[in-house]
C-alpha cells in the first residue's frame, strides 16, 4: 500500500475520531448543562455524566491528533 493510501486512511480515521468527540462534548457535555438551566436540576449524577463525556472527549480528540501524527511524508 501507498504513503498516500495510508496517510488517506489516517486522516479519515482521525476525522471520524474527532466526530465522535464532538458528538460527545454536545450530546453528553453540552445538551444535559442546557436542559439543567432551562428545567433546573433533575438528578445528581448530571454534572458527572458532563464531566465523564467531556473527558471521553478529549480522550477521543487526543487521539485523533496522535493518528495524525502518524503521516508519512
Amino acid at each position: 500500500m501507498s504513503k498516500l493510501v495510508r496517510n488517506e486512511q489516517r486522516k479519515l480515521t482521525a476525522s471520524y475520531m474527532n466526530g465522535l468527540a464532538m458528538a460527545f462534548f454536545g450530546i453528553g457535555g453540552f445538551a444535559p448543562l442546557v436542559a439543567s438551566a432551562v428545567s433546573g436540576p433533575t438528578s445528581p449524577l448530571i454534572p458527572l455524566l458532563v464531566f465523564g463525556c467531556i473527558l471521553a472527549s478529549a480522550g477521543l480528540h487526543l487521539l485523533a491528533r496522535h493518528a495524525l501524527k502518524e503521516l508519512e511524508e
